[in-house]
């Protein structure tokens, strides 16, 4: 196996174990953490997401299925595309009006930024040696320009649906 082959399984694996652990983490934390799912569906029909239990649900569901197919390295694109989604609707509907940096009030959209970016890489990277994916022998039809194809349009797409749909943001005023 070619040196370049290595450097970009083991990479594949370093991403898709951090961002697994990462959507599984956050799911996690959405579905047990602190206010558990109702606490969840408050906080997202506080920023216009309704009903807010049903994308509490769905944004749980998703970072938890999304991290556990990334972890095994299975349908990678797709994984990567869950996480895109995701991250994406985080992106609009918590971020970016607090600009760039993380540190600044109500967080900035670096952090969610930089996930959407890193997934989109591993979509095109694809599960790697180390993958559900090179078990089943659909690696090479998951990972290049098509890995790419599949988890950019996917998860933008799906993002844009959500919020076209189900986003409605309560109107700011002049003094806000």
């Amino acid at each position: 196996m070619a040196v370049e082959a290595v450097g970009v399984d083991i990479a594949s694996l370093v991403l898709r174990l951090s961002v697994g652990g990462t959507l599984l983490a956050h799911g996690w934390n959405h579905a047990w953490g602190g206010g558990r799912i109702p606490g969840t569906a408050g906080w997202f029909e506080s920023m216009g997401l309704r009903p807010g239990r049903l994308h509490a649900l769905m944004a749980t569901g998703t970072e938890l299925g999304a991290g556990v197919l990334l972890l095994l390295g299975l349908v990678t694109p797709l994984a990567a595309a869950g996480a895109v989604g995701t991250m994406a609707v985080a992106f609009v509907t918590a971020h970016l009006r607090n600009g760039f940096f993380i540190f600044r009030p109500g967080q900035g959209y670096e952090y969610v930024l930089m996930i959407i970016m890193v997934a989109c890489a591993l979509g095109a990277l694809g599960g790697g040696a180390v993958s559900l994916d090179r078990a089943l022998g659909i690696s090479d039809e998951l990972s290049g320009w098509a890995g790419l194809a599949i988890t950019a349009p996917a998860g933008g797409l799906g993002a844009a649906l959500l919020l076209a749909v189900f986003w409605r943001p309560a109107k700011q005023t002049a003094d806000e």
